[in-house]
């Protein structure tokens, strides 16, 4: 036997096995204490980000609704959807799902949402902000704004909306509040009146301040309706479905433990069937999945249920290259030839009908994630990184550890090969 050889396997499966554990055990209380750095970065996946079926959250259709005074355009449909996303943008929302679908259809996924039901009402309010003196004449509106931010004094603890003004909107706001010094000048959003306030002097400095709001939260809210600007069309709300957290955790803890299942039979049966090879394999799947795992936290994308099937398949896919390349080489060894020669011979013979397999599922792949959208585009990309992983272990790493164990004289009878 040559030691130096089984010594380099050796720590390829200690290292292989550091790994696994690191990207998939939770970090020892002791250890998260002393190193605090393994507590932020450690285990992998939790940096994975999910889809609101495993999280919870909406997915809402909206439909424009064409209208005498806000007829649908192209440029209406644009400047819908620019809105749309601005306000969004102002809930936090990690890698939401905004749009268009058809003519005057908008789809919006958001996931992790606390409260969907007032998510999707804040979305679809006109926000539309007024300014009026005491006889009801309109002499400000939200054309006139540059920025809106919610804030708390201090002192008071009251929450308030700052308001900054475009250079021609404070001209006209001096204006009026010089005009006005004495008289009440209402606050109106979406025609409800918010204050009332009295001008004690003229205003120059181009800013107001909304108060009266209960909560921090709720001056936010307001805050990016008026910041987003209102929507340039009607809108309302075609479909809407909503996913509890409680039910996405659920399906998450199924799915990961479905796969779990069906990985730890997969080991079994390569062991197993295939013995040697196959203990090999299983190594190769392992390093294997720490790769897609790795690709997909490094393209920062969004982990759904059709993304763990593609995942699964994938998987699958991964087993089956290598079945094809162990069945060349348990022939090889049938005719006679050397463990090594029969390594070498058949994985050439064998790579011609797996990079033909697999070409032929990335092209499918392909003309899903181009022609569908959404959760289809999130299928067709975690299958098509499963498949690339594979085509890499199984051309390199499970060759090379193949050609590891038949340098190293460790096993020499074809039985324990599977022939």
């Amino acid at each position: 036997m040559r030691w130096g050889k089984i010594l380099i396997m050796t720590v390829i499966i200690l290292l292989v096995a550091g790994a696994a554990a690191l990207a998939m055990a939770p970090v020892p209380k002791s250890v998260a204490e002393r190193w605090p750095w393994a507590a932020q970065n450690l285990p992998w996946y939790k940096d994975i980000n999910l889809g609101l079926d495993l999280q919870g959250g909406v997915h809402v259709v909206f439909e424009a609704v064409d209208t005498p005074e806000a007829p649908i355009t192209e440029d209406s449909m644009n400047r819908l959807i620019a809105v749309l996303e601005r306000r969004v943008d102002g809930f936090g929302v990690a890698e939401p799902v905004i749009q268009k679908q058809g003519e005057r259809r908008v789809i919006i996924e958001l996931a992790g949402i606390t409260d969907p039901e007032k998510a999707v009402e804040d979305m679809v309010r006109t926000a539309y902000l007024e300014f009026k003196t005491d006889d009801g004449q309109t002499v400000l509106t939200g054309a006139d704004l540059n920025d809106a931010r919610e804030s708390r004094e201090p002192v008071s603890g009251l929450v308030d909306v700052n308001l900054t003004f475009t250079p021609a909107g404070a001209n006209k706001f001096a204006r009026i509040t010089t005009e006005n010094v004495g008289r009440q000048l209402g606050i109106y959003l979406d025609g409800e009146l918010l204050q009332n306030p009295v001008i004690n002097e003229p205003i120059i400095g181009g800013k107001a301040r909304i108060t009266g709001y209960q909560s921090l939260e709720e001056a936010h809210t307001v805050a990016v309706l008026l910041r987003s600007g209102a929507l340039p069309v009607k809108v309302e709300v075609l479909y809407k479905n909503t996913v509890g957290p409680t039910l996405g955790l659920d399906s998450l803890t199924k799915s990961v433990k479905a796969g779990i299942v069906g990985l730890i039979a997969i080991l079994v049966f390569m062991a197993v069937y295939y013995r040697v090879p196959g203990l090999v394999a299983n190594l190769a799947l392992i390093i294997y999945a720490m790769i897609v795992l790795g690709i997909f936290i490094g393209l920062n994308g969004t982990m759904t249920l059709p993304g763990i099937a593609g995942f699964l398949l994938s998987l699958g896919i991964a087993v089956d290259t290598n079945i094809i390349i162990f069945e060349r080489i348990k022939e090889e060894l049938r005719s006679g030839k050397s463990l090594r020669s029969a390594v070498d011979t058949g994985f050439k013979r064998g790579i011609v009908a797996v990079i033909d397999a697999n070409a032929t599922t990335l092209i499918a792949a392909g003309v899903l994630y181009f022609l569908g959208h959404g959760r289809v585009q999130g299928f067709a990309v975690t299958l098509s990184i499963g498949i690339l992983a594979s085509l890499f272990t199984a051309i390199t790493l499970t060759k090379w550890m193949l050609q590891l164990v038949a340098a190293s004289n460790l096993v020499r009878n074809p039985k324990y090969f599977g022939a």
